[in-house]
């Protein structure tokens, strides 16, 4: 056979360097993560924007509904310190698989909650099993995607997560409108199984790692990582993040500016405003790149903080917050992975645990926001926003040290 006929195939080679060696389909796999994390992680936000036809249905207050937020929250958070371990031990695709399994039955559940109490409770549930997703999402990237595309994959994917909050709410308040709040989780959980197939045929398996001490070795390396104070510290920056966040979308349903609050299509519209973000972002991330994880994460949450600082005295000024809020949403999105890749540089004879803890402090911090706007909420909504700028100023003073420690691109 002559050169011309084989040089064909390896230009395909070339072109396709995934495939030849043994790599996961990058696009594929970043679709299905990407979309997974939207579903699954958004969960945790659908309910923020049915707190006034849930306080109808379960005849309470929308005050004492963003509860099932938290609980979802903390529940989700303990969750990663449970899935993370179990992911290096039997493999992302395993884990992911049964904890769709898992959630597709809580997440129907949770629809059925006859009163606060039962809809708390089956929150908790919901969140301990949907936690398996994301410590497996971010470990079948470090395992089956080829090293010179894990930063755009691991920015698409957390890009996703984030965009949850955005998207899942505009999703959960248009179904709610037509069909009620319960047909939100019921619509949520019939995805889920949709998607398992798709779970089974794209992601690849994950060889079991031969660590002597088992499945109990794995847990065992979270106490040791803790012992670590930079990493302590990017935890906290994590929460201080997530917080923040969650907190001004919180406030923008319960204690919305004039112009705003009460108003469903003026709400809808400035959730909209920050989708552009969630997709500039990843289109942006190898420019982003350039710049060492640690010199990025510091630089993005100070850029949050003065977006926060700027929509607390634009509330009256509808289109002006939409770009604050659009701003500060682009700065979370280029935050959130320089996070996971100052934790991976910090800790890298540990990932998969390190990751677990970072993820379950990221659910621990959105958690922690619908309360804080809650308790706020008497103060209004630009009290919120000052002190969600003044958490990100903390996250930026935590993660500070980091930039002695990590090297310049």
């Amino acid at each position: 056979m002559s050169r011309s006929a084989l040089s064909p195939r390896r230009h395909a080679k070339a072109r396709q360097p995934d495939t030849f060696s043994g790599w996961a389909p990058t696009a594929p796999t970043i679709t299905l993560l990407t979309a997974l994390g939207i579903l699954v992680v958004g969960q945790m936000y659908t309910v923020l924007a049915l707190l006034h036809p849930m306080a109808r249905s379960l005849h309470t207050t929308p005050g004492q509904v963003t509860w099932t937020a938290t609980a979802f929250g903390f529940a989700y958070a303990a969750g990663f310190l449970i899935a993370g371990p179990l992911t290096d031990r039997y493999g992302p695709r395993a884990v992911m698989s049964a904890g769709l399994v898992a959630a597709t039955a809580t997440t129907a559940a949770a629809g059925t909650a006859p009163d606060l109490t039962w809809a708390v409770v089956l929150r908790v549930i919901q969140g301990l099993t949907a936690a398996a997703f994301a410590p497996a999402a971010f470990s079948s990237i470090a395992h089956h995607i080829a090293p010179p595309r894990r930063p755009v994959a691991l920015t698409c994917v957390t890009s996703g997560m984030l965009g949850a909050a955005v998207l899942m709410q505009i999703a959960a308040q248009a179904v709610a409108a037509g069909t009620g709040w319960r047909a939100v989780f019921l619509l949520s959980a019939a995805l889920m199984a949709l998607s398992l197939p798709l779970v089974r045929r794209t992601l690849r398996p994950t060889p079991r790692p031969d660590t002597g001490g088992g499945l109990l070795h794995a847990f065992a390396a979270m106490p040791r990582l803790l012992r670590k104070g930079r990493l302590v510290a990017l935890y906290a920056a994590t929460v201080t993040l997530m917080a923040a966040f969650v907190a001004l979308y919180t406030a923008v349903a319960v204690a919305g500016p004039p112009g705003i609050a009460g108003n469903p299509t003026a709400i809808l519209a400035l959730r909209a405003s920050a989708l552009p973000a969630l997709v500039a972002v990843p289109l942006l991330a190898p420019l982003l790149s350039r710049l060492a994880a640690p010199k990025r994460l510091v630089l993005s949450l100070g850029a949050a903080a003065v977006a926060v600082a700027a929509a607390s005295v634009l509330g009256g000024h509808t289109i002006l917050l939409a770009v604050a809020l659009l701003l500060f949403v682009a700065a979370v999105a280029a935050a959130a992975p320089a996070v996971v890749e100052t934790v991976n540089a910090t800790a890298p004879h540990a990932r998969g645990a390190a990751v677990a803890l970072y993820a379950c402090s990221m659910f621990i911090g959105a958690s922690l926001g619908p309360q804080l706007a809650g308790a706020l909420t008497g103060q209004g909504f630009s009290t919120i926003l000052r002190v969600a700028a003044a958490g990100l100023l903390l996250g930026a003073a935590l993660t500070w040290p980091a930039l002695r420690h990590q090297p310049t691109k």
